[in-house]
């Protein structure tokens, strides 16, 4: 698959902006875990506990949270999935494998850009989710500009423990 660009430098249509570099950022999440071994996609170096693997899953469930469940207001199963305990630790059965949860991660990307498509950016969230009622719901905007800051902090994440790991540097 070819790689995901940044936007475009002239790009001033905010709607675009927004959705091009979420593309962007979801695609270098993809990108590094070309070449990680599954050992490492599981292994932990790190005093939090946390894994890459888990940290692919925890943005699978954050885009279901705030595009389906919030957004949209559909009722998911298991909006926490990443989180069993409700804790804030991430948590991978040990039956799940690296090519399934990249499967689940493009596929809530895949509704995530198909209901961000649907929407103006001032629309607010639906309420019946994630919101109890309009008044508590965000915009569109909000949402992907949310969802946005949390991929540039991941991928950081991402990029330390990939280096880590096997010395791999880079996008």
């Amino acid at each position: 698959m070819e790689p995901v660009s940044e936007p475009e430098m002239t790009l001033a249509d905010p709607s675009a902006l927004l959705a091009g570099y979420l593309d962007y950022c979801r695609d270098g999440v993809l990108r590094k875990f070309e070449g990680l071994s599954d050992r490492e996609a599981r292994h932990s170096r790190l005093p939090s506990g946390w894994t890459p693997l888990g940290l692919l899953k925890h943005l699978a469930y954050m885009e279901r949270r705030w595009f389906r469940w919030g957004f949209a207001a559909e009722q998911v199963d298991q909006p926490w999935g990443d989180q069993p305990q409700n804790e804030g630790e991430w948590y991978v059965e040990p039956g799940e494998t690296v090519a399934e949860v990249k499967a689940f991660f493009r596929e809530q990307c895949a509704h995530s850009r198909a209901i961000a498509a649907k929407g103006s950016l001032d629309d607010r969230a639906a309420a019946g989710g994630r919101f109890a009622t309009a008044e508590d719901a965000p915009t569109l905007a909000w949402i992907l500009f949310h969802v946005l800051q949390e991929y540039a902090r991941h991928l950081g994440h991402l990029d330390i423990a990939r280096e880590l790991a096997d010395g791999i540097t880079g996008e």
